[in-house]
């Protein structure tokens, strides 16, 4: 069994994909940032529902528990969120009006496929909430947070380095799998009309096929994700939706 095939299940053959040059997602967030200047409104009000959510993450910070747990949620509402981003660009490419309610549209024309991508998703979550879950059993003796430990952080004194490493690296490898198997899914879904598993297994081998474009993207996606945190998630009202904008033409790039 090939690693695409393991990593992305059965079903028919994905689309072909397209090289592209290691400098490429520059020039993804500069074409984002043009689709945020053009549909200003509708892109914020994106963003600000995403940032709204991540302070409910934010306001968990405290507890690896209620990080996983909230994370999982993130994964099943984000791609929604970003499908109509990618409709907003999709329309303003295509000269078609391009407004939030308009994009709203691509919600009820692709609702199974984008529950189901979601669904995928929230699974992959799931699993780092059991993780996280079962490291703190064998860490603490017991899985769920007191309120002392939820209201004041304690709980992060009693882990020891290692475990609190361990916690961290189990994540980073879901998120490399949540990346591999999303970079380009959500606009393919709204743009090809494709199945929840050949976007995520065309999306897969665009990640393996330009592994060095791919991980320059990632660590950027993560660098502007950082600040959108670090401001306290007023810069996460602009940062997600010039990253769901970028993610559009990221798909036009790499899939013929």
């Amino acid at each position: 069994m090939s690693l695409v095939t393991h990593l992305s299940g059965h079903g028919g053959p994905a689309l072909p994909v397209m090289h592209v040059s290691l400098v490429r997602p520059f020039i993804w967030l500069s074409r984002g940032w043009e689709d945020l200047r053009r549909t200003p409104r509708a892109s914020l009000a994106y963003g600000l529902l995403v940032s709204v959510l991540g302070a409910v993450i934010l306001g968990f910070w405290r507890h690896p528990y209620f990080i996983a747990a909230a994370v999982s949620g993130f994964l099943l509402v984000g791609p929604l969120f970003a499908a109509g981003l990618c409709e907003l660009s999709r329309r303003r490419a295509a000269g078609e009006p391009a407004d939030f309610e308009t994009s709203l549209s691509v919600l009820a024309d692709h609702r199974k496929a984008l529950l189901r991508f979601s669904a995928e998703l929230l699974a992959i979550g799931a699993i780092w909430f059991a993780a996280s879950t079962l490291m703190l059993h064998l860490a603490l003796g017991s899985a769920g947070p007191g309120i002392e430990a939820t209201m004041w952080g304690g709980v992060l004194e009693q882990l020891t380095e290692a475990q609190m490493i361990s916690y961290a690296v189990v994540g980073g490898l879901l998120a490399c799998v949540v990346f591999a198997r999303s970079v380009v899914a959500v606009p393919l879904i709204i743009d090809r009309h494709v199945d929840s598993p050949t976007a995520v297994r065309t999306s897969i081998r665009v990640t393996l096929a330009d592994l060095p474009a791919m991980i320059l993207w990632a660590a950027l996606i993560v660098i502007l994700a950082g600040m959108g945190f670090a401001t306290f998630l007023v810069g996460m009202v602009v940062v997600f939706p010039l990253l769901g904008h970028a993610t559009w033409h990221a798909y036009r790039d790499l899939v013929k």
